[in-house]
């Protein structure tokens, strides 16, 4: 019975071209505006950590400006710096643990006639790979001493490794970073999360890193960081210059994570870092009150306003303005179905019943909706490409719309245009037949 109502629908459609379009319009520029909304939001708030969100956590300490807390959700700096990290490195109670920030290179590899380019280069500590999951293609990490000791090894990205070396194994190879030889020893498989919630202070839609360094080159390189970099004060160890006095300062520049694995893994953890904050007043740092968070990947992108308050409230806009297009359609609606009042008083008095009538063109609404939503995916995704267009490449990875969010726009479609049809459908199932029989 659903087939021959879904002919029936389809034919009511072709007979009425004009108002048909208007309908699928309606539902279509409705639909489009908002999954256009809806999918930049829903990217936005992805947790590519979801399935270790118990069990990991982002570090803050509070060693900020003891007049002023931190501009900051929760007045604790975002991240460390870098004696606190190199400290914090020294615990055994985590599984994992990663010190890290960003920085670039200018790569090249000898006897090739290729360009030399500038790489987005992560410096950080070995178990980034297996705290956050990145996936190897060849090799592996560098050893453990690279983290704390100048050791020159790299790791490539697929897509760096297929630039330099087209795409083979390239392990043991050597690669030019700011003109010093590095031995490459792995290479990733195609890994770009977004957000990039392992580092939400630098563009959390930005492409992953090209390259990753050992954290234990700092020295010998003077690395300073391509990210954030904040300080509330100049003071440095006495005796401290040039470099070492920015790296010994009092600037948050590292991000820092750790994996904890129970309740009492991460009781021990709190506790020794309530022991290093107490050990640091001692010391005169850390003059504010004794204050820290651990917070799991789903709170931190709360934390970080990934998805502020102005993407909440543009995506309420597109809901009310598809419901304004839902009342277009429901005047569009009454007037066809009204139309038809003598056809469906002819099925009345055959012995259709009123739930099959009103069925019959509820379904019709329904097929007005499949065809809306299918034109409002290429209308979202026309949308999705102006942004990125707009955007000039900072919004790639969130301006697209995947399966999901395709169907989610058809099922959005559907039940927009089952909304709309509701009266419409209601009001021509109470059709008397008498009065369109006197008619014929």
């Amino acid at each position: 019975m659903i087939g021959y109502y879904i002919s029936l629908a389809m034919r009511s459609l072709r007979g009425t071209p004009t108002l048909s379009a208007l309908m699928i319009a309606a539902i279509a520029v409705g639909v489009g505006a908002s999954m256009t909304v809806m999918t930049l939001n829903y990217m936005m708030s992805q947790n590519a950590l979801e399935h270790k969100d118990k069990v990991l956590y982002a570090v803050q300490l509070d060693s900020w400006d003891p007049n002023q807390a931190a501009d900051t959700a929760n007045e604790i700096p975002w991240q460390l710096t870098y004696p606190d990290a190199v400290a914090l490195l020294r615990s055994d109670i985590p599984t994992r643990q990663v010190a890290m920030h960003r920085f670039g290179f200018t790569v090249n590899i000898d006897e090739s006639e290729m360009r030399p380019f500038t790489a987005n280069t992560r410096v950080t500590t070995r178990d980034f790979f297996s705290l956050f999951d990145v996936p190897f293609e060849y090799g592996g990490t560098w050893n453990k001493e690279a983290d704390i000791a100048a050791v020159q090894s790299v790791v490539l990205s697929k897509e760096t490794n297929e630039k330099l070396f087209g795409g083979e194994n390239s392990v043991g190879k050597v690669v030019q970073l700011n003109g010093e030889p590095f031995t490459v020893v792995g290479v990733l498989k195609h890994w770009n999360p977004s957000p990039k919630i392992y580092d939400l202070n630098n563009n959390p839609f930005a492409d992953a890193e090209e390259l990753y360094i050992p954290f234990g080159l700092h020295r010998m390189y003077e690395i300073y960081s391509w990210g954030n970099t904040n300080g509330w004060t100049s003071s440095a160890p006495e005796g401290a210059e040039g470099y070492e006095r920015f790296l010994l300062g009092e600037h948050v520049w590292i991000q820092f994570w750790v994996e904890l694995d129970n309740a009492e893994q991460k009781e021990a953890y709190e506790q020794f870092l309530t022991g290093y904050i107490r050990q640091q007043k001692e010391q005169g740092r850390f003059e504010r009150p004794l204050n820290f968070a651990l917070s799991h990947p789903s709170e931190w992108l709360v934390l970080n306003e990934v998805l502020d308050n102005d993407n909440r409230v543009l995506g309420w806009a597109s809901l009310a303005f598809l419901l304004v297009c839902v009342v277009n359609a429901v005047a569009l609606l009454l007037a066809k179905f009204l139309r038809k009042a003598p056809e469906a008083g002819v099925r009345r008095a055959l012995g259709a019943s009123r739930n099959a009538i009103f069925t019959q063109h509820l379904i019709e609404s329904s097929c007005i909706g499949v065809l809306g939503g299918l034109f409002g995916i290429v209308l979202a995704l026309a949308g999705l490409t102006g942004i990125r267009a707009l955007a000039m490449g900072q919004v790639d990875q969130i301006a697209t719309m995947n399966w999901e969010m395709m169907l989610a726009a058809v099922g959005l479609a559907i039940f927009a245009s089952i909304i709309a049809g509701l009266y419409p459908a209601w009001r021509i199932s109470r059709t008397n037949p008498s009065v369109y029989l006197k008619t014929q």
